[in-house]
């Protein structure tokens, strides 16, 4: 069996963009976001989330809830694009 394609669909596009927006606003660095995430349980380097914005690694259902919870807003509202936060 052929292993499945990882690629990075239009709401991974939408929801990366959307991380890097939101992060930029709330005047969080790369290494806070992600220390923020740490304490929410679910370890990740700044290195980690910088794939994740750049869209050069998948964003999981668990990694976006974390994620959200860190920016302080829904799941929703990342995959919903910079304006629905």
């Amino acid at each position: 069996m052929a292993a499945r394609s990882l690629e990075i669909g239009r709401a991974g596009m939408l929801a990366a963009r959307t991380i890097e927006i939101l992060r930029a606003e709330r005047d969080l660095g790369k290494c806070q976001l992600a220390a923020r995430y740490t304490d929410l349980g679910r370890p990740m380097s700044n290195t980690m989330l910088s794939r994740i914005e750049l869209a050069t690694r998948r964003c999981d259902i668990d990694d976006l809830v974390a994620i959200a919870a860190a920016l302080q807003v829904s799941p929703a509202a990342l995959l919903q694009g910079p304006g629905a936060a």
